[in-house]
């Protein structure tokens, strides 16, 4: 699997400092030297573990003045605007190029942790493994503002609960596909293909897609019949009688 960078193990422990209280919302983060004795990593970690959360929009940086924690029910409202259909559209373009520039730098230690997600997709641990999947890849376009997109699409589909129901809704169909799909990517990369990662890419996002469609409309006929039911009951000649 990934092997994080140390910084990311930074960011998710001031995340669940978070989470848990310690850090409150508006709140001045403390001081890069008291994080660097805290956690026990250096300077420059610190630093570029704050850039990723300014990035995933848990921080402001403010110039002399320090880190400050955004409060994240405003944050998380507006992320509330993004459909799932809305996500998948960008990751599908942000991906389609990520894929393609993997494909010319991807290395054969990579490869072999995709071949890994495969494996474990093939146990039935889809969700670990796909992001897993996807985040190899991100690594190794050597790309930093890539690699944060792609954490951040990730972010929103894991902690966006009306995203999350709607993937869920939809991913676990059709493993067998699911799966394919991914093989066809890995294919393309070990080839070193741009254009064949990025169509590979581009189909897997296009079934989805297709099935957030047609997971919509089940649900607005559904929703259709139980009004037009509700109708029928209200007008129903029984109950003038």
């Amino acid at each position: 699997m990934i092997k994080k960078r140390l910084f990311w193990k930074v960011v998710k422990t001031i995340e669940e400092k978070i989470k848990d209280g310690t850090y409150e919302a508006g709140a001045r983060l403390p001081s890069e030297r008291i994080l660097v004795e805290e956690l026990g990593v250096s300077r420059p970690t610190i630093r570029q573990a704050m850039i990723a959360l300014e990035v995933l929009g848990k921080v402001e940086v403010r110039s002399n003045k320090g880190v400050y924690l955004l409060d994240q029910s405003i944050c998380e409202s507006s992320e509330q605007a993004i459909s799932a259909f809305e996500l998948t559209q960008a990751r599908a373009l942000v991906e389609g190029e990520t894929v393609a520039l993997a494909a010319l730098n991807i290395t054969d230690e990579e490869l072999s942790e995709l071949e890994q997600c495969i494996e474990d997709m093939k146990k039935g641990d889809f969700e670990k493994a796909d992001a897993d999947f996807h985040r190899v890849i991100a690594n190794s376009t050597r790309n930093k503002a890539m690699v944060m997109a792609v954490n951040k699409f990730w972010e929103l589909r894991e902690n966006s609960s009306h995203i999350s129901d709607a993937y869920r809704n939809v991913c676990y169909l059709d493993d067998a596909q699911r799966l394919h799909e991914h093989q066809q990517i890995l294919i393309a990369l070990k080839n070193h293909q741009p254009e064949e990662s990025r169509i590979a890419m581009h189909e897997h996002f296009k079934r989805m897609i297709n099935s957030l469609f047609e997971a919509s409309e089940i649900q607005a006929l559904k929703e259709l019949k139980a009004r037009s039911h509700q109708t029928r009951d209200l007008y129903s000649i029984e109950n003038i009688r």
